[in-house]
């Protein structure tokens, strides 16, 4: 089954042609990161519009480079949510429409159950066999279901155990901040840019690397500022506003921010991390690299071992991880890690089909359509949709 996916979720407009789920014909991403980098985030009012340009040009391309014609599509896909309102109006109405011209079958596609699929996505040529019912038998590469979810995004970041297709249980989430939107606050804070998770690991890496030619240990250098975590015990829900808050801190100390206004009250609340920071500036300038480490290993530590103790108790064959945060290599490692001892297979998304890609809905569009269902021209957004947990 040949799909055309078409994503427009938030600041990427992205189409692509894939075969059964599973093996890619095309992938065209227009990327909009240059136009809000200047706003140190989403503008949502220019990304909806920037996605109205981009959005024929990208479609035509994905079926130019998958050499396929309209008639050789057996459906369209397009996300419905979640994400901003205004792209995803321009995706959802483009794929409308264009199954309903073509006289093509439609499915809306869930953006976060996508990312899960990112993970049955392979870059190399498709069997002879074509048959609906053998692409929806296991495939090698496939995961292995149970398995658990870690996605973790801009704005979403929580552990999932899936059973089978379609079957969710949230086990865990975050209680305030994603990890996503953590990592891109404070790069901010220490004038990386956006987006900031790319940002805060290219410092990162540059402290650790620094000190290993210094023959200290990596573990040394993310540990120079030790940021605190919120382990929320008895659960498996996280919390990232505290340590955001604290490296907050820790940078206004640094550069003396807590200084008092006129009226001689503080102007910001002092506690331990502000002193860190002042100390370290009287030892000199602040060192932003290591602060990166030290603040992306406090997001790290939490993530892997929750999801690993996750792993544990539901005694599942596999963890994938989904979502933008997913790229990070650091978390990559520390999750190897921590599951590698256990014999729990760890697997991961390319670089390009972390981040939002169309790719990856028609991946989930086929893996629905398969089953039978579909999506009348009556669909509309859903900016605030979930994955569909069992009750």
């Amino acid at each position: 089954m040949l799909v055309l996916g078409i994503e427009s979720s938030c600041d990427e407009t992205g189409a692509a042609v894939v075969r059964d789920g599973r093996y890619l014909l095309s992938n065209v991403v227009a990327s909009q990161i240059e136009i809000h980098n200047r706003y140190g985030g989403v503008v949502p009012e220019v990304a909806s519009r920037q996605q109205i340009a981009a959005i024929i040009p990208v479609v035509e391309t994905a079926l130019a480079q998958a050499s396929c014609s309209w008639d050789d599509l057996d459906a369209i896909s397009a996300t419905y949510g979640p994400g901003l309102a205004g792209s995803l109006l321009v995706g959802l109405t483009v794929g409308k429409t264009l199954a309903l011209a073509r006289n093509k079958p439609f499915l809306g596609v869930n953006h976060l159950e996508a990312h899960l699929y990112a993970n049955w996505l392979r870059d190399e040529p498709a069997p002879a066999e074509d048959a609906v019912e053998a692409a929806l038998r296991e495939q090698p590469g496939d995961p292995l279901f149970p398995l658990i979810c870690l996605v973790i995004s801009g704005a979403h970041s929580e552990i999932v155990l899936v059973r089978e297709h379609g079957d969710y249980q949230l086990l865990g989430r975050t209680r305030d901040d994603a990890a996503g939107e953590a990592l891109d606050k404070v790069s901010r804070v220490l004038g990386l840019g956006y987006p900031g998770g790319p940002a805060i690991q290219r410092m990162a890496q540059q402290a650790e690397d620094a000190y290993v030619e210094q023959k200290k240990s990596v573990k040394k250098a993310r540990n120079v500022y030790r940021l605190p975590r919120a382990w929320l015990r008895g659960t498996y829900d996280f919390s990232f506003s505290g340590v955001k808050t604290a490296m907050l801190h820790l940078a206004e100390g640094a550069t003396d921010a807590t200084r008092t206004h006129e009226e001689g009250k503080p102007s910001t609340q002092y506690t331990r991390y502000t002193r860190m920071g002042e100390q370290a500036a009287q030892a000199g300038a602040p060192d932003v690299a290591l602060l990166a480490s030290g603040f992306q290993e406090a997001i790290v530590d939490v993530l892997a071992v929750k999801t690993r103790m996750a792993a544990q108790e539901y005694q599942v064959k596999q963890v994938i991880l989904a979502g933008g945060v997913a790229a990070n290599l650091s978390l990559r490692a520390r999750m190897r890690q921590e599951l590698q001892p256990l014999g729990i297979r760890l697997s991961y998304p390319s670089i390009d089909f972390c981040t939002d890609n169309a790719a990856m809905i028609a991946s989930a569009a086929f893996f629905h359509l398969s089953l039978g269902e579909r999506h009348g021209m009556e669909l509309d957004v859903q900016p605030g949709l979930s994955l569909p947990f069992r009750k």
